[in-house]
């Protein structure tokens, strides 16, 4: 059986790696083969040079599988691991594999989803809802990074499809919780933290490209003991990487699409005994389906890693993104009823330039140790001039009679800058027989912000940021600072069952300081927070597995909380911060090598909920925000693959065919204050996502079809409203149509966003970029050329 093979080689130390190169018969390398780790749950494919590597592998005995078309294992190899090296593996494919000599390449794994395994470097996931989306297992858009496609298989991801309409990014959100620009997610990039500020401001202005995606990891809101708040959990984009022992190897890949859209995207990867490297740049231009919606954007990231002996590893990281985007605006909804395309906004412009500069040292202390140590620092920026909100959507950006020019534009400005250090410590070790695991670490983070509002700008149309005639209504400060430290646990009590109790302290201290256009008094917050958390795991089969886990979490007060923009808002002097907890029960795993399935409820619950309410003194009315409401979010997330021709018996030369089925349900309310018994807002019940796969030789092609039912924007469940600025969010569906050929070293991809060009949106605001309805994206045509060598 698999499973004691998998708990005897995590008794050992972890800092070793498994890297090697597929070929043929025929003695050429062989792209797009699958492999596995039998009973970890690890798996890959190789390169379009046959190359592959697993990392961070506790020191032990292995069998390495290789997958066939349809997902069967035709090889299987046993490797040793040994602390703090390299076990290198050369594989030749049997004749059944082998395809023609024109072509390198042969179907690619049919698991595009995994998860993760249960000890991964200094991380512990056992018991945990986790999700792995290997981006080369997949038919997508990932020249355009069209998010429902890259996270397809991920139950009940909503997505705020922004990206389009005057935000840099898109956003995520789980289990009912807020999508846009994915801030109660704790969003990272190879482990380090991308965000704005994750205790203050935790918006994505940056997501890397997909096409520098290995892969994309899930962490449900369990997750907040090793990685702190929010309650959605983590999503964390890996880069790719060199291999040791490997010479240069050169990707690039050109697209163009409808709209005038254009990305160029170069690689390079590679790496000797000891070093590795990878470094991509991209470039990005789209006109819009809309006017006045052009992007320019630039993107780049450079890893180096050293081996500074066998037992420690040294590596530096720095991502770079800038970006200049016009913002067509909002529409009403009588608007975008009679033409979605329209904008009548053509002054607006938004810049976000991004730095994040990450330092990681790896050390294997003993047979069974790892520490880690990361340091970030992260120097960002968003800046912005537009028409504002005043008047709403239908409110006209129209030259003045009575002085001949455009009303003065409102200037914005915001400076980021955040240090963060993560080190952790991953420990096993034997007890009655049993191998236990134990992880604990600290975490440092100071961060401020300089937000500046209200600039009077200039009455032209260019991306003009001068100030004309005046200061900055509100020139507000802040401070953040978090110190925290975590312990958990693997028991395990016999070679099925585990147990991964956790607990997890912090101490964050928040300051702001300056001054607005209202009446604004400095608050300064210190609170100590502390959770804990329990998991239970139990091998119910070789290849299966029954989880459970619940875990506290909490999300902190946001700066903009803090200050009481507009007029007539007050600050509760004794606001709280949200706190709950997330709570699994699934079933995940393999039957036979047709299905593969994650089936699981959930409940979250989500207190001190922070909204405005209505009051009035001897001063007037005023709005007070404080904490109004408690909501409980509860439901049903699946997932569940399966090869039609495995289970019919058809030979495997007919091709591999895959058909995924991911489905969230959320049951998600309000149960106390003035809302009580109203829905939550941006938490559709349903969010279903299904799709084929059939792969032969050198072609595949995906089919997916993507259903979000309807979902309101305000906790009032507002239908309509006159601005639009709240107000239902209809239910759509969506058709995306992807395929690939390779020939040799040259891949050719193609395919059709929005199939139906149906008309949607997903996100209201009275902000910007609109405010009013963004608009989704219209029916577009890609096509990509790319080449490795």
């Amino acid at each position: 059986a698999a499973w004691p093979a998998r708990l005897a080689a995590q008794d050992t130390s972890p800092a070793g790696r498994i890297a090697g190169m597929v070929r043929n018969t025929s003695n050429e390398r062989a792209g797009g083969i699958g492999l596995a780790l039998e009973g970890t749950g690890r798996t890959t494919i190789t390169d379009s040079l046959g190359r592959f590597r697993f990392d961070s592998l506790m020191a032990g005995e292995y069998r390495l599988e290789v997958t066939g078309p349809e997902g069967t294992v035709v090889l299987r190899t046993p490797v040793t691991v040994r602390s703090g090296e390299t076990a290198t593996v050369s594989i030749t494919i049997p004749s059944p594999v082998e395809l023609p000599p024109i072509t390198t390449a042969v179907a690619r794994p049919a698991r595009p989803a995994s998860t993760l395994p249960d000890v991964q470097g200094a991380f512990l996931y056992s018991a945990k809802k986790t999700e792995v989306v290997n981006l080369d297992s997949l038919t997508a858009n990932s020249a355009q990074n069209v998010t429902r496609q890259l996270v397809a298989r991920v139950p009940g991801a909503n997505l705020s499809e922004a990206a389009y309409g005057g935000f840099p990014s898109n956003g995520i959100g789980v289990r009912g919780l807020t999508p846009t620009q994915s801030v109660e997610m704790n969003v990272r990039q190879d482990g380090v933290n991308i965000v704005a500020d994750l205790y203050g401001y935790p918006e994505t202005y940056y997501t890397p490209p997909a096409q520098a995606i290995e892969q994309i990891e899930f962490v449900r809101g369990s997750s907040s003991l090793q990685f702190g708040p929010q309650f959605g959990g983590v999503v964390n984009y890996d880069l790719r990487d060199g291999a040791p022992d490997t010479r240069p190897t050169f990707t690039l890949r050109q697209t163009a699409g409808s709209y005038a859209a254009l990305t160029s995207y170069g690689s390079v990867a590679g790496g000797s005994s000891r070093l590795t490297y990878f470094g991509y740049g991209q470039y990005v231009h789209r006109d819009g389906f809309r006017p006045n919606s052009g992007v320019e954007e630039v993107s780049a990231a450079g890893r180096i890693g050293y081996d500074l002996s066998s037992r420690v590893r040294l590596s530096a990281e720095y991502t770079l993104y800038r970006n200049r985007l016009q913002m067509p605006g909002g529409l009403s909804d009588a608007e975008f009823a009679a033409n979605w395309a329209q904008s009548f906004r053509s002054r607006n412009w938004l810049a976000s330039p991004w730095n994040v500069l990450a330092l990681k040292a790896e050390a294997n202390l003993g047979r069974s140790t790892v520490l880690t140590n990361s340091v970030s620092y992260m120097f960002s920026q968003r800046y912005l001039v537009w028409r504002n909100e005043d008047g709403g959507p239908e409110s006209p950006d129209s030259i003045d009679p009575g002085t001949g020019a455009f009303t003065p534009r409102e200037v914005e400005r915001e400076y980021f800058n955040n240090i963060t250090d993560e080190l952790r410590l991953r420990t096993s070790f034997t007890l009655l027989g049993l191998p236990q695991t134990v992880a604990t670490g600290v975490r440092a983070f100071a961060g401020t912000l300089h937000r500046q509002e209200g600039g009077p700008g200039t009455t032209g149309s260019d991306f003009d940021m001068a100030l004309i005639g005046g200061g900055y209504a509100t020139d507000v400060s802040f401070f953040n600072s978090n110190v925290a430290a975590y312990a958990e646990n693997i028991i395990r009590v016999s070679e099925r069952l585990s147990l991964s109790p956790g607990v997890r302290v912090e101490r964050l201290h928040s300051t702001a300081s300056g001054h607005t256009d209202t009446t604004f008094a400095p608050l300064a917050r210190d609170r100590v927070f502390v959770l804990a958390g329990a998991g239970l795991q139990f091998q119910t089969t070789s290849s299966t597995q029954l989880y459970a886990n619940i875990t506290q979490a909490y999300r902190p007060i946001e700066y903009s909380f803090l200050v009481p923009f507009g007029g007539g808002v007050r600050v509760d002097p004794h606001l709280r911060d949200p706190r709950g907890y997330n709570a699994d029960l699934s079933w995940r795993g393999r039957l036979g090598a047709a299905v593969s399935f994650d089936l699981g409820i959930f409940y979250l619950s989500y207190h001190d909920r922070i909204g405005l309410i209505s009051g009035s003194d001897s001063t007037g009315p005023y709005l007070l925000r404080t904490n109004v409401a408690t909501s409980v979010h509860k439901g049903v997330e699946s997932y569940l693959q399966v090869q039609p021709l495995v289970l019919a018996g058809v030979p495997q030369g007919r091709g591999t065919f895959s058909i995924f089925d991911a489905l969230g349900y959320t049951h998600a309310r309000y149960t106390t204050g003035e809302f009580a018994g109203k829905r939550v807002e941006f938490a559709p019940e349903v969010v279903h996502r299904m799709g084929a796969t059939y792969e032969r030789g050198a072609f595949a092609t995906t089919f997916q079809i993507s259903t979000t039912s309807k979902q309101f924007s305000d906790a009032n469940n507002t239908v309509s409203s006159p601005d639009a600025e709240v107000g239902i969010i209809p239910a759509y569906t969506l058709l995306d149509w992807s395929g690939r050929y390779r020939l040799g070293r040259w891949t050719f991809e193609g395919g059709v966003n929005n199939l139906a060009d149906r008309h949607y949106f997903t996100m209201r605001t009275s902000e910007y970029p609109g405010p009013g309805i963004i608009p989704g994206t219209a029916r577009s045509v890609y096509i990509t050329l790319g080449t490795s060598f």
